[in-house]
């Protein structure tokens, strides 16, 4: 898998990372706010600080290129790049054109993603993903970040994983803004759908021979067992899960069933006319994030039953139950299913042939112990190296897959479950800042020279 294209990576997100939160001109974001709603994230954590980025970025970079890794995907806070009146803030502009030049020296290929959840709080105070005019304001945003950096950034990503931003942030109210309705989740998914259209369209109209991408988080759904009504529930949700946004982002049309099936929940009057063809616009590349699989059965409730016996869920299928993961599983419960990798990025080419992919996230929570003699973290390099060996099975099959990305560069604030979770190849102190690489770090360095 060494070739001179391949992109070998690692990848972050601006809330995760950056801190700074009231420097620089940055506007508040629902992130924010949610994070210092009590109740809401693990341990009372938030952004304030993170990974004090902004202010360490240099040493990021440098981390970066020890590393070895010829790119990185990271993404822009849209609240650095436009300020409370809507209108371009050079301080936060000229935050990420440092950021950019100092990785194209190191030989870095910067991968930028536009929407990475953190919405301008003024723009949800305005309904948020639920006002079809927040896709507009993406893409006055998408327009004005690729003018500013776009003579130097290739690789343009509109939206990372939009079924969190809809389903967990409006369906079951663990992400921000922490809504609990299930028809709310839908026309959330609908206007981030647009907004990618609209993006594509922003981004090519200021930088012609741009590279764009977005980045989903499909899901590998497996029926628990063979018969029919195990099978079927599996489509249901990968429907819900996939196909609500690559039926309309690749092919043009939303899912046949789809609207049917969620009838309870939502009429859909809030697609219009002209939309679908808005948001089919053709893309470079498609990102898949991936961590784990899962496995559902027939049930015989309803979403509504589920959520008043279990609480809310982000799944808006009828007559679906989930199967508890099988052991080994990662510090976030998820289970380790390579092989699932490799069924996913296949299903996809044969779906979509000859549409370039990449592994946009890969990566494992462990519990870490910190040793005298480093941060032995043989679960996460064990973890690594199968979903390696999972992408290498998937290009042997054929499958145009055009890089791999790690998450993630460094432990970082893992949304709702604050800081208790970390997934870095470096360490984060969080009180001394101090980054140590660990074992994970050096085993990756190595595997992408060969």
């Amino acid at each position: 898998m060494q070739t001179d294209s391949f992109r070998w990576g690692a990848a972050t997100a601006s809330y995760q990372i950056e801190g700074a939160v009231r420097e620089g001109g940055r506007q508040p974001s629902i992130w924010d706010t949610f994070s210092h709603t009590p109740g809401r994230v693990a341990g009372g954590d938030n952004g304030d600080v993170a990974c004090d980025h902004y202010h360490r970025w240099e040493r990021d970079v440098e981390l970066l290129g020890d590393l070895g890794v010829n790119a990185y995907r990271f993404s822009l806070a849209w609240g650095r790049i436009i300020d409370a009146a809507g209108r371009p803030n050079q301080a936060g502009i000229d935050f990420y054109s440092r950021l950019v030049d100092a990785l194209l020296a190191h030989g870095i290929a910067p991968v930028v993603t536009l929407y990475h959840w953190d919405l301008p709080q003024i723009l949800d105070d305005a309904g948020g993903w639920l006002n079809r005019d927040t896709a507009h304001r993406f893409a006055d945003y998408a327009a004005v970040a690729v003018a500013a950096l776009g003579d130097r950034v290739h690789d343009w990503t509109t939206l990372n994983e939009p079924w969190c931003s809809s389903f967990l942030g409006y369906g079951a109210g663990v992400h921000a803004p922490g809504h609990t309705n299930p028809g709310q989740a839908l026309r959330a998914a609908h206007h981030l759908n647009l907004a990618h259209g609209l993006g594509v369209l922003a981004i090519r109209s200021e930088c012609a021979g741009a590279s764009v991408s977005v980045v989903c988080n499909l899901h590998a759904i497996f029926g628990a067992s063979d018969p029919p009504a195990d099978l079927a529930a599996a489509e249901r949700v990968r429907r819900i899960g996939n196909d609500i946004w690559t039926g309309p982002m690749l092919d043009g049309q939303y899912p046949a069933g789809l609207m049917d099936e969620t009838a309870a929940y939502s009429d859909w009057s809030f697609v219009q006319d002209d939309d679908l063809g808005t948001i089919h616009q053709p893309l470079d590349a498609f990102g898949v994030n991936f961590y784990s699989s899962s496995q559902v059965f027939a049930d015989n409730r309803t979403l509504t039953q589920r959520i008043a016996d279990d609480g809310p869920t982000c799944w808006v299928a009828d007559n679906v139950g989930f199967r508890a993961p099988g052991g080994p599983l990662t510090a976030m419960g998820w289970n380790i299913d390579p092989s699932a990798l490799t069924w996913l990025l296949e299903d996809f080419a044969a779906r979509w042939p000859g549409l370039p992919v990449f592994v946009s996230e890969n990566g494992a929570a462990f519990d870490d112990a910190v040793t005298p003699t480093g941060i032995h973290d043989q679960a996460r390099i064990d973890y690594i190296d199968a979903h390696i060996q999972a992408v290498e099975a998937a290009m042997a099959a054929g499958v145009p897959v055009t890089g791999y990305f790690v998450w993630s560069l460094l432990d970082n604030f893992e949304w709702a479950f604050g800081f208790s979770r970390r997934f870095g190849l470096v360490r984060v102190d969080y009180d001394t800042q101090q980054r140590t690489p660990k074992d994970s770090f050096a085993w990756y360095k190595q595997r992408i020279s060969r």
